[in-house]
């Protein structure tokens, strides 16, 4: 067995919750390797979902879901500035339609106050089309959450990241995880793609693949179940449709077709729930489209279709439990689950890392706290957001400023060249828009893609060739195939 590396802990998989759990044991003196199989972090359920920080009274009382969704929460304003998030606390709304979701609304809000979620109170009919008059006349109330907001999930999971390299955590993409060693019953280390990896730990954090990881190691325990969510997303022209988060009242397999602006302006509508065996299937479909906007329309009738610039879909990874699975392994001491990590995932993740932490050392760990450890991140430069005078000062003081990458969302060059060269950086042109967001407006990349490629290739020293939008193989140029300029014509 050949050992390539040696670590404390091998954290599998770099979204949201592996990257939220690479930051927390980051403040403890161990060695710790973050692996993720894709040319880049959130690039699975963490790329593609409503982007909500939910304020939790939707989780069933006494669940794992309601007690990390209330505290993740919680977590996400405190390191709102300490960690540079995109992150708006805006509150959010459950439009009722009829007496018997009027009658649901009152459960939620008992479940919420019970789950800890602050501020709870059911509006009137009158109450809400204040706050949003775009909603149909026909809701009878709604239930407002003050707590509940909108979080940029890309940012979030390259926050966590960056923070956790730079106190000391190793993390390596395209990395595949092909196995798992056990001797004994115990956890030894993974195979990779890239060599043997020796560890005492194990946290397997692999998204709607986190079964298929657990099953390396013998514990079968727990299955998931690939959902696809579809969207589509409206221009920035739009952004006064709605000014919060609007929700339906839930059914048992959905928080149902929302209704929401993003932290940067653009409105959004989706994702519908479709079970699937296809765990990498991100297509959209026509039926799903169409089952999106019938429900959009339900709460605000005058959608303005005309507006969308685009659609995706996001895969969720639904336990068969119904809860999180966050717990160590029966089967092979060593391994830690952090599985079936669905809605609301997202809000749950640094709630999740802590709770990560507290079974480690249950399992034996010893967690020495760092004491250089450092908690903040430099902020970033946000040119769209500065002042004139702000920004000629810092033009002046960095020309690649001057340089506008992306007109749709005012991106400059010296902020695409930090994002590449910062811990975690960027090496795709998608990966640049995560971080950034050129190529995410209105004109979706026509104009800032071949400018963001010959950035890419220049400041990661390769041929324009060589520079990938996206997954391994997703080259944006290939050389020209030789005599392909000759002009043949019949004799």
């Amino acid at each position: 067995m050949k050992k390539t590396r040696k670590t404390d802990i091998v954290i599998v998989g770099g979204g949201i919750v592996g990257t939220a759990i690479a930051r927390e044991l980051a403040k403890y003196e161990l060695d710790i390797i973050l692996v993720e199989q894709q040319p880049d972090l959130a690039m699975g359920t963490t790329k593609a979902n409503s982007a909500i920080m939910h304020a939790g009274y939707d989780a069933p009382e006494g669940s794992l879901k309601a007690k990390l969704n209330v505290r993740g929460n919680e977590l996400y304003r405190q390191l709102k500035d300490e960690l540079d998030l995109e992150l708006a606390v805006t509150g959010s709304l459950v439009v009722a339609v009829n007496q018997a979701e009027m009658d649901t609304l009152v459960e939620l809000k008992r479940r919420g106050k019970n789950n800890g979620v602050p501020g709870l109170e059911i509006l009137s009919r009158e109450e809400v089309l204040v706050r949003e008059p775009s909603l149909s006349p026909d809701i009878l109330g709604a239930l407002y959450a003050p707590t509940g907001g909108m979080l940029w999930p890309f940012t979030a999971a390259f926050a966590f990241a960056e923070n956790a390299v730079r106190n000391g955590v190793k993390v390596i993409t395209e990395c595949a995880v092909t196995g798992i060693e056990v001797v004994g019953g115990k956890t030894v280390g993974v195979h990779t793609s890239r060599g043997f990896i020796e560890a005492d730990y194990v946290i397997n954090a692999a998204g709607v693949h986190s079964d298929e990881v657990s099953r390396m190691a013998g514990d079968e325990s727990f299955t998931i179940k690939p959902r696809k969510g579809e969207y589509i997303l409206f221009d920035k022209s739009v952004k006064d449709l709605v000014k919060t988060i609007i929700f339906p009242t839930p059914s048992k397999i959905s928080k149902g077709i929302l209704l929401s602006q993003t932290v940067h302006g653009n409105v959004f509508i989706g994702p519908n729930a479709i079970d699937t065996n296809e765990k990498d299937d991100v297509s959209t479909t026509s039926m799903g489209m169409e089952e999106i906007i019938v429900g959009a329309k339900r709460l605000v009738p005058s959608l303005p279709l005309s507006a969308a610039i685009t659609q995706f879909t996001g895969v969720r990874a639904v336990a068969d439990s119904g809860d999180f699975i966050i717990r160590a392994s029966s089967g092979s001491k060593g391994l830690i689950q952090a599985a079936g990590i669905q809605s609301p995932g997202l809000t749950a993740a640094p709630a999740i890392a802590e709770m990560i932490a507290v079974i480690l050392k249950e399992e034996g760990l010893t967690l020495k706290p760092k004491i250089d450890f450092k908690p903040a991140n430099p902020r970033r430069v946000v040119f769209s957001h500065m002042d004139h005078e702000a920004r000629q000062a810092l033009i002046a003081k960095n020309p690649l400023h001057g340089r506008i990458i992306c007109r749709c969302e005012t991106v400059t060059e010296g902020e695409i060249v930090d994002a590449i060269h910062r811990p975690c950086g960027a090496r795709s042109v998608d990966g640049i828009k995560r971080r950034l967001r050129p190529g995410a407006g209105r004109c979706q990349g026509g104009f800032c893609g071949p400018r963001v490629t010959a950035i890419l290739a220049r400041e990661l020293n390769i041929p324009v060739t060589a520079v990938r939008k996206d997954t391994a193989d997703s080259y944006m140029f290939y050389d020209k195939i030789p005599g392909s300029s000759e002009v043949k014509t019949d004799a």
